[in-house]
């Protein structure tokens, strides 16, 4: 049995993130192995968050022991967050690594635990080269993966992100798991009684919405005649992270009143399996992107994808087989919509996805992620 914690986002803050380590931590638990969560205090200041709370509603989960102990501006619990663990000696510690402004906190804990002589430091790294540059994003990011034993990535494209970083500590790549903790796939015709939806057809973009999603892409596919006559809608399911203004004057100009269904707040974890129930089609028009859950959400209830050929996305998704992998513009996107629905796929797609989906289990990435641990220097290794 291994002591192992995890630092990064858990309950009560909410997103992927957050979900993540807890599935993860479960896992090793399962294991049988010993976990804790260390968590924020303040991850983001309010001022500089751009959704409406950071925080989950309901109660916490069960059966997991998550400390909420470290801020990420306030060096004092750097130190006494770092010292906790550090005394406690666990066998490894996991940092979630997402943004450089998160580089300061995590690698002064990590920093301060390393002095023990004996805990081993992993980064799991959602990215290393930010979405949204800013200035100072690569001495923050060298600040911290300098403080970490050996690193974890979701995407081949994150990989080599990290190797321009770092030449000589081990990194193994593990595809991001299937997020099956949202419940079984709903009856669709309930699912479109609970959104007041009529029967159709429905695509779905889900998550929050920046620029870099590139909804605006997907909003003047949504323009194109063929797709207009096929009587197909999109259903926006997700809160604005950015002004709302550009993308409505995109569905008054294109008059896609009739064609958009705005569900733009934060869906609820209880909630998101009655979207994913409704919808044909799931749409990434993503401009740019490491890996995403979107596409492990989608997997688990087993509905085909349109994604641009961007970052880790490409990796996930077998073209033609469990969705269509496309150029990063409007009519490349509007020619995969027609395809699926004109050449009704959609069958034929959900069974290949059962296949495929088959790969990204939590026992697997809980296991690269202990072994990964234990390699050395120069040690390299493919999974």
């Amino acid at each position: 049995m291994a002591k192992l914690v995890i630092v990064g986002p858990a309950y009560p803050f909410r997103g992927g993130i957050a979900a993540f380590n807890e599935s993860l931590a479960r896992t090793w638990l399962q294991m049988g192995h010993q976990v804790e969560i260390y968590t924020f205090t303040t991850q983001y200041p309010s001022m500089l968050f751009p959704g409406k709370t950071q925080y989950e509603e309901g109660p916490a989960p069960e059966g997991l022991t998550i400390h909420r102990a470290l801020s990420s501006v306030n060096p004092v619990s750097w130190f006494l967050v770092g010292n906790a663990i550090r005394k406690a000696r666990p066998d490894m510690v996991l940092f979630r690594y997402w943004l450089p402004f998160m580089a300061p906190s995590l690698g002064t804990v990590a920093r301060i635990i390393r002095k023990n002589g004996y805990s081993r430091i992993v980064a799991l790294t959602d990215n290393v080269v930010p979405h949204e540059k800013r200035k100072g994003d690569k001495a923050l990011t060298d600040y911290f993966l300098a403080s970490c034993h050996a690193f974890v990535t979701m995407s081949n494209t994150v990989t080599e992100e990290l190797r321009q970083f770092t030449t000589h500590k081990p990194i193994v790549c593990q595809p991001h798991p299937i997020y099956d903790t949202y419940g079984q796939k709903m009856p669709r015709q309930e699912a479109l009684q609970e959104l007041g939806l009529p029967e159709g057809k429905y695509l779905l973009f889900f998550g929050f919405i920046r620029h870099y999603k590139g909804l605006d892409l997907l909003l003047e596919a949504m323009q194109d005649e063929r797709i207009r006559q096929a009587g197909i809608k999109l259903i926006v399911a997700g809160e604005f992270y950015e002004p709302q203004e550009p993308y409505a004057k995109i569905i008054q100009e294109g008059n896609l009143q009739n064609s958009v269904i705005l569900k733009t707040s934060y869906i609820p974890h209880d909630q998101v399996r009655t979207y994913f129930s409704v919808a044909d089609l799931v749409v990434q028009p993503y401009r740019h992107a490491s890996q995403s859950g979107v596409t492990q959400i989608a997997y688990h209830f087993e509905v085909p994808m349109v994604v641009t050929a961007v970052g880790g996305l490409v990796e996930m998704i077998p073209h033609g087989d469990v969705g269509y992998v496309v150029p990063v513009e409007p009519k490349a996107i509007a020619d995969a919509i027609h395809t699926f629905f004109q050449e009704t796929k959609s069958e034929e797609m959900k069974a290949n996805i059962r296949i495929e989906k088959k790969k990204y289990t939590w026992q697997a990435m809980a296991q690269a992620i202990l072994k990964v641990s234990q390699l050395k220097r120069n040690e390299k290794e493919h999974f």
